[in-house]
């Protein structure tokens, strides 16, 4: 039975502080608490995790939030237990102890919300253990991972039919940010939507048009000086994304040099110092964060002004997200793509390099055995870590190729491939635990984090033990920072020893190893995906390429939105508007513009609107025009003339 609308709001505001729901939330909320089978579209920003944490904090029972997204776990587990509601994650790199702990717990009513990776789902002790737990839904973020129809497929996320079966009396919820009509098709199928709930479901849709977001290409032959141009006509925070890790640093010091701060970031960075990046970056301590696309998700930084992708995507979904980080408190904000005449080849050799020849992806499984020194029929569930240099040195591959045949041979199911696991780290007391109180010059922290790690783990004076920081830093109110410095501290004064955690890829064997030509790539898996992959390159390049056609229309076409009007504001909508302009009306328009702005001052926006005296869509086209042109500086929500 539906609950009345004023007890939804009641728990948003007793948890969360708001005064209503946005858009569809509401409508996800009571389709799920009804235990219907539920699909929410919410572009980035539109307030997913909302959906399932207010029904759940009204229901009996653990809410399984399933995320690939190892970080975004951690945030909101650590801003759920700040606003006092038990949260717990689990990912790979906790030891067995913490495991079980958490689940445990979760038997016992001690957990509200239980995250976990897709690859848990597969663990004996997570699926014997799911039995003892009261499950009241089970949530899946990032559902477009479940269809191979969409850009990032995530062979994990079949798993979840299994769960599905173990746990018949919880509804699903699947969330995601983009999908489109095949895509939303597919989720459902996979996720078997009405199959165990006598065929309750709903689909709700937020559009996914962002009225404050100008959409903007700019064909250059020079993207480094066109970078440092856009970025000196529009201030504020900025995010430039590459696909390349080297170009990042690269960018960042021409950014620099240029008198504009920026940091850079990609996945292949120490884990402190990413952090510490991120939060510099967030902190406006540097403007601009120059980042791969391992950069983003899940950000809280509603004040990006510029998102610019120097280079172009693979797929619509991938930019729309990306993209969608520039103004989040709607205010108005730009999301520029770079392009050259190069760009669309390029595009099209990346979707064929990444299926490699057959006969290629089993010399690489050959490869990897011999690499391991892994006989013929063993090694099913073997863990290795895998230095990538180093194998492409001896075997004599190409790294990008190389990764692309494992990817092929994690999507047969005869690898997981995880090039960017969240490993923690391994501590051993070295000191006699009798000796150990008698050491001077240990600061406060330090002796706080002894004590807590002695508290939980019982083998430190034998073993190296993988412990879980984030356990630690809550017993003694720390940060990452903090606990890593102390650790590194104890570390010099021989007190521990200390092996921080690593960024290095991890390949799992599902099965036992067999002879490559016995390997099965099929039809689906190789021709199918290749297909898909090249149909989404070309969308890019139609999107790059089409002069006639509203930017941000293309875009909502491509998710299924077909009735969508011109946005006004992006930069084929402003080039249609000036070229229809007739007479000297456009001129007369622009002149009197530039006049208001002569003294230099800058000059709020809704002052300009009224001394203008047009119509605001038409005002926005107007400075969109003068910004190109490189004639003023936008610095939301004030505007002065270029000097």
């Amino acid at each position: 039975m539906s609950k009345p609308d004023n007890l939804y709001i009641e728990t948003l505001q007793r948890y969360f502080g708001y005064d209503s729901f946005r858009s569809i939330q509401l409508d996800i909320i009571k389709s799920i608490s009804e235990g219907s089978d539920t699909l929410g579209l919410m572009p980035t920003g539109g307030g997913k995790s909302i959906t399932f944490q207010v029904p759940a904090l009204m229901m009996d029972g653990v809410c399984i939030v399933i995320t690939p997204l190892i970080a975004l776990m951690k945030d909101q587990v650590m801003h759920l237990k700040q606003r006092g509601i038990r949260a717990e994650a689990i990912y790979s790199g906790l030891t067995h102890d913490d495991i079980l702990r958490i689940l445990d717990n979760a038997s016992y009513g001690g957990v509200k919300f239980l995250y976990v990776s897709p690859e848990r789902l597969s663990s004996p002790l997570f699926l014997a253990k799911l039995n003892h737990i009261n499950v009241c839904f089970i949530t899946v973020d990032e559902a477009h991972c479940i269809s191979q129809w969409g850009y990032d497929f995530r062979p994990s996320y079949l798993q979840i039919d299994k769960i599905r079966e173990q746990l018949p009396e919880a509804p699903v919820l699947a969330l995601t940010a983009t999908a489109t009509p095949q895509v939303i098709d597919d989720i459902q199928r996979k996720l078997d939507f009405g199959k165990y709930t006598q065929g309750k479901t709903g689909v709700f849709k937020m559009s996914f048009r962002r009225e404050n977001l100008s959409y903007v290409v700019r064909q250059t032959e020079d993207k480094y000086e066109e970078m440092v141009h856009i970025l000196q006509s529009v201030n504020g925070s900025a995010i430039i994304y590459t696909r390349n890790r080297k170009r990042t640093k690269e960018l960042a010091e021409v950014l620099e040099a240029n008198g504009i701060t920026a940091t850079f970031y990609h996945a292949g960075l120490d884990f402190a110092i990413k952090d510490t990046r991120q939060q510099e970056w967030q902190e406006n301590k540097y403007r601009v964060m120059v980042a791969t696309n391992a950069f983003g998700m899940g950000i809280d930084k509603p004040d990006v002004r510029l998102v610019i992708h120097f280079d172009c995507p693979d797929s619509l979904e991938a930019y729309f997200q990306e993209a969608g980080r520039a103004g989040r408190d709607g205010k108005r904000s730009y999301a520029v793509l770079l392009y050259n005449r190069d760009d669309s080849k390029k595009l099209l050799r990346h979707a064929d390099n990444s299926f490699p020849h057959r006969d290629y992806i089993r010399k690489v499984y050959d490869n990897l055995a011999y690499y391991f020194e892994l006989p013929e029929y063993e090694g099913e569930g073997a863990r290795f870590e895998f230095n990538e240099e180093v194998f492409c040195v001896r075997f004599h591959h190409y790294p990008s190729t190389m990764e692309a045949a494992l990817s092929i041979l994690q999507n047969a199911g005869y690898i997981d491939y995880d090039p960017e696991p969240d490993s923690n780290p391994r501590i051993m007391i070295t000191v006699p635990r009798n000796e150990l109180y008698n050491i001077g010059g240990m600061s406060k922290t330090e002796e706080e984090v002894i004590t807590a790690l002695m508290r939980y783990y019982g083998t430190l004076f034998t073993n190296l033990t993988f412990i879980n920081p984030v356990l630690i830093e809550n017993a003694c109110k720390i940060d990452e920072n903090r606990l890593h410095v102390a650790l590194k501290n104890l570390a010099t004064h021989n007190i521990i020893r200390y092996v921080p955690r690593r960024n290095v890829p991890i390949i799992t064997y599902l099965s036992q190893r067999i002879s490559s030509d016995k390997l099965i790539i099929s039809k689906e898996i190789y021709e199918e995906l290749h297909k898909r992959m090249v149909e989404r390159v070309k969308a890019v390049i139609r999107y790059i390429e089409c002069e006639d056609i509203c930017r941000s229309t293309l875009l909502l076409e491509y998710f299924g939105e077909l009735d969508a009007e011109p946005c006004q504001h992006c930069d084929v909508c402003v080039e249609n508007k000036n070229s229809h302009h007739s007479g000297n009306t456009q001129p007369e328009k622009k002149n009197s513009l530039l006049k208001l702005l002569a003294d230099h001052k800058e000059h709020h926006i809704d002052e300009l609107v009224k001394a203008y005296n047009i119509p605001k869509q038409m005002f926005d086209a107007e400075i969109e025009h003068l910004r190109q042109q490189e004639l003023i500086t936008i610095s939301y929500p004030n505007i002065r003339l270029k000097d």
